[in-house]
């Protein structure tokens, strides 16, 4: 009986161990048990967090109620507050009074807490931080609103890139005046700087983090393949953010195999850049897949040296297109490629005002009859 009473309490024990993740042994670090218990109580993914990031598990101190109820007081749902502690469990490391300062910055930025909810959601690695950085983040942020950046901007550069609002605001300042300095100099007015600049932010904020001196050394580059002033002010317009990640020994390298590929001289080439500035940032692998598909499905040589633009489509959207031409009857290979280019938007309109084949015109009752 005695025997029977001691199995069935070490069956017990064991049970409840393997629900909160206790360890079995002393020469394991144990899982923090009160956490885990809060985690579970909220439906979290306990095997999933485990599996990923077991070591939050075992931190002390560590602030799971408080992480749920700032949540909660947000007005996310309980579904809510358990995927983002299922997706990022460092929440509950977070000191209350560090959760409590970035609701009150975040708060700067967003509209309403609905919104700055669906923000944690999808970004909690950039609302959950222990960095400490407040007065940068509270100093950036102002400086930002400075550049006429709006709100719904300035949370999308917090959640793309959040070093960049733990960091000095200076080191920010000087990488902004870099890129402005440098569209100036091209001859951009100062009317439309500021324009560029957020469009530059939009499209890539990790620009912020590069060095100043990078963006002019790619300028100094691309005028050294033959550009003029007024095509490089085009150019870093259309590359936008793009023109600080070029990299000189690829950009080379694909521009020669475009030319090859193409059969054409260099300043032909600078002038399809001009109309594809994707020459200069895809590889050379890339381009490679993309020529092939386009000339696999019938388009000749002439027709993507007349429309390079359709260059920046994928090869299984070149197909698609092709093939919903081909339905209608449209032959692809004596074609203006205009009609693949652009967004699925554009094609889609287009495609529309084509006529399937065989298909007469609608008869108009108000057209002048023609004379026989």
């Amino acid at each position: 009986m005695m025997l029977r009473l001691l199995a069935t309490s070490s069956y017990r024990t064991t049970s409840l161990a393997g629900r909160l993740g206790l360890c079995a042994t002393t020469t394991t670090p144990c899982e923090n048990p009160e956490t885990v218990d809060v985690l579970y109580r909220l439906s979290v993914d306990l095997q999933k967090v485990r599996k990923l990031k077991g070591w939050v598990l075992r931190q002390k101190p560590a602030y799971a109620e408080e992480a749920a109820r700032l949540l909660t007081d947000l007005g996310a749902s309980g579904s809510v507050v358990s995927r983002i502690l299922t997706s990022h469990p460092e929440a509950v490391l977070c000191h209350p009074c560090q959760t409590l300062e970035q609701k009150t910055l975040w708060m700067s930025v967003c509209r309403h807490e609905k919104e700055l909810v669906s923000v944690i959601e999808r970004f909690p690695a950039s609302f959950f931080t222990s960095c400490g950085h407040h007065d940068n983040q509270r100093e950036n942020i102002a400086y930002f609103r400075s550049l006429n950046l709006n709100k719904r901007m300035i949370a999308k550069l917090m959640t793309g890139a959040p070093q960049n609002f733990g960091r000095p605001v200076e080191e920010n300042r000087e990488v902004v005046r870099g890129l402005q300095e440098t569209f100036l100099e091209l001859g951009g007015d100062q009317a439309n700087a500021k324009v560029w600049l957020q469009k530059v932010l939009n499209q890539n904020p990790f620009v912020l983090l590069k060095a100043p001196r990078i963006l002019k050394e790619n300028v100094s580059f691309l005028r050294q393949l033959g550009f003029q002033r007024a095509e490089l002010l085009l150019l870093l317009s259309k590359l936008k953010a793009f023109a600080a990640e070029l990299q000189p020994e690829e950009v080379q390298r694909a521009l020669a195999y475009s030319r090859d590929t193409l059969g054409c001289s260099e300043a032909e080439l600078r002038g399809m850049v001009l109309l594809c500035p994707a020459l200069l940032y895809f590889s050379r692998d890339v381009l490679a897949e993309r020529f092939r598909g386009l000339l696999d499905a019938g388009v000749s040589v002439g027709q993507i040296a007349r429309t390079p633009a359709v260059l920046e489509l994928t090869p299984p959207i070149v197909q698609y297109r092709i093939q919903s031409l081909k339905g209608r009857g449209f032959d692809i290979s004596a074609a203006d490629l205009d009609i693949l280019s652009g967004t699925k938007k554009d094609f889609e309109a287009n495609f529309g005002k084509l006529r399937p084949r065989g298909e007469r015109p609608l008869f108009n009752p108000v057209a002048p009859l023609p004379d026989h």
